[in-house]
Order: structure tokens, then C-alpha cells, then sequence
């Protein structure tokens, strides 16, 4: 059931006070350094994992961590719109509200998230990183299960916290994966891929297809399917992609609109993964001194994917 829009208008200034709150925080720790860098970074004056020149200034890695401020900049604009929607007494984009702010902000944090990992190569600045990814993109396939399952909205903000609590538990105080060798990033992509293909078609072929579909975007991005079988006890977790679809009863009550900002976000994070592929040290087209950084326009496209996934959401009916 959708839920009548009484979104604050405010939030949009809420939105700014956070980040230059953020903002001051990086300052203030700053000030002084950021302390010993995280094991696996590299000492000033080295070229970074992520092809950039450590530098001894402010940032370690200047381009890179200033190219997040796209993220910023299209959370603040996902705030402006809410606002504008609640101004005008539009309904919420998701069917409600809180679900929407919770897009904006998460895109939002992509964006200090990355900064900290890339301008200050500590664990910390890892650790958030990671956490801010994890996030984001949680929410897209927990919020198709929501649709497809028909789970209250308060069974989708309790299932999105666990996960991430424990996520960011397991991060810093066991491993990247959860423990269990699980990455929860690709993870997370797979099944949003899975569930949106049964949003489109909840019926025999999008369950035969589902999963089906993650595999040929996984050959499609430059990761051979044929080495996931071949080492199958490390990529154990890619029988999960298949789970939504052994799910009865599933029965959307929504319609999407594809074209064009689904494809056009789908598009943008394709690209930002093969040009993510040539910011690092041994590619040839690595050029350690230049302010023009693969892995900037890497966090620039992905600004724009998350846009562009708003938009599509945004257009989202109910049927």
C-alpha cells in the first residue's frame, strides 16, 4: 500500500547542514594528518593501488577522493526532489517516504565514504568505505523482495539494518567476508539483478531466468562464469542468485518503466567498470602524476548510475 507523502520539506536543508558537518569532520581530523596508513596502502610518494601518486597534502589521493563529490552532489539533488515532491504534496517515490530517504542519503554517503578510504588510506577510511557501498546497495534488492513478497516496511528497514550492522561488524572485527567468504557486494548486485528480473517477469521464465541472467552480466563485465564453477568453493555463494526464484507466490504490484534511465544507469555503471579495469599501477594507461584519474571517472559514472537509478524509480506505478 503506498503511503501518503508527509516527507518534511526541510530535509533538503537538513541535507546540506550534513554534509558541511562532514565536511568540517575531515577538516578537523585532518588537521593534522590522518595517522598510519591501513597495511595494504602505499607510503607517500608511491604510486597507489589505484594508480594515483600518494601525496603528503591533505588528500593522499587528491583525484580520486575529490571525484566523489559527485556522489554528493546528486544526493543533494535526490534531497531537493523529495522535498519538492513533499512541497507539492507528490507520492513518494518506493511508496514511501522513508524508503526514499533512505535512497537519497545512502547515495549520498557513497561519496564522504570513498573520500575517507582514498584521501586518508587508513582502515578506518576503508572500513567506511566498504560500509557505505554495502549500504547502497542493499537496499535495491531488499526493496524488490518487498515488492515482489509483499513484507512490511517494517520487516524491510529491520532486514537492511541487520545486514548492515553485521556487515560492518564482520568487516572490522573479522573479515571482508562476512566470515564466511561471502563478498556481500557482488553478492547484492546478483540479487537485485535476480529480483528485478521478476519484478519484470514474475512468472515461470523470469524464475528459469533470474539467476540465469546474473551469470551472463557477470561474462558480460569481464568475469568468466567457466572460473566461478571451476573454483567453486570460493564462489559457492553464486548458487544463492538463484534463491528468489524458489520463492512462491511472488506477485508484484508494480509497474516499471525501463527506458530510458534504467539503461542509461545499467550503461553508466558498465562503462565505470571497464574504465575502473585501467586505474591501476601495472596498466599501461596508468599515469600516476596526471589529475585526470581512471578511478575519478570511475566514482563519477557511478554518481551518475545512482541518478540515474532515482529516476527510474521515481517513474515507478502501481498497478
Amino acid at each position: 500500500m503506498q503511503q501518503k507523502n508527509n516527507l518534511n520539506p526541510n530535509y533538503f536543508s537538513y541535507a546540506i547542514y550534513s554534509v558541511f558537518f562532514t565536511a568540517l569532520l575531515f577538516i578537523v581530523f585532518g588537521a593534522n594528518g590522518w595517522g598510519p596508513a591501513a597495511e595494504n596502502e602505499q607510503a607517500i610518494g608511491e604510486i597507489s593501488r589505484w594508480c594515483e601518486r600518494v601525496s603528503g597534502g591533505f588528500f593522499r589521493e587528491p583525484s580520486n577522493t575529490l571525484g566523489n563529490l559527485g556522489f554528493v552532489a546528486v544526493g543533494l539533488y535526490m534531497f531537493y526532489k523529495l522535498s519538492d515532491d513533499a512541497t507539492n504534496n507528490k507520492s513518494p517515490m518506493f511508496g514511501s517516504f522513508k524508503i526514499a530517504l533512505l535512497y537519497a542519503a545512502a547515495s549520498t554517503f557513497l561519496g564522504p565514504g570513498s573520500m575517507a578510504m582514498h584521501g586518508t588510506h587508513t582502515k578506518f577510511g576503508a572500513w567506511l568505505d566498504n560500509v557505505s557501498m554495502i549500504a547502497y546497495i542493499l537496499l535495491l534488492w531488499i526493496y524488490n523482495l518487498k515488492k515482489l513478497t509483499h513484507f512490511s516496511s517494517k520487516t524491510y528497514f529491520s532486514s537492511y539494518t541487520i545486514l548492515l550492522i553485521y556487515y560492518a561488524y564482520s568487516y572490522w572485527y573479522l573479515d571482508s567476508g562476512l566470515g564466511i567468504g561471502v563478498n556481500l557486494f557482488e553478492l547484492s548486485i546478483g540479487l537485485w539483478i535476480a529480483t528485478e528480473v521478476l519484478i519484470k517477469f514474475p512468472n515461470a521464465f523470469g524464475r528459469i531466468m533470474s539467476g540465469i541472467t546474473v551469470l551472463i552480466i557477470q561474462q558480460l563485465f569481464g568475469s568468466p562464469v567457466i572460473n566461478s564453477f571451476l573454483n567453486f568453493q570460493d564462489n559457492w555463494e553464486m548458487l544463492l542468485y538463484f534463491v528468489p526464484a524458489l520463492i512462491p507466490g511472488l506477485k508484484p504490484n508494480i509497474k516499471r518503466t525501463y527506458t530510458p534511465w534504467f539503461f542509461i544507469g545499467f550503461a553508466s555503471f558498465f562503462g565505470a567498470v571497464l574504465i575502473w579495469g585501467t586505474g591501476v599501477p601495472d596498466h599501461p594507461w596508468c599515469n600516476p602524476d596526471s589529475w585526470l584519474q581512471a578511478h575519478m571517472i570511475w566514482h563519477l559514472l557511478c554518481a551518475v548510475a545512482t541518478l540515474s537509478f532515482f529516476n527510474f524509480y521515481r517513474k515507478e506505478k502501481y498497478i
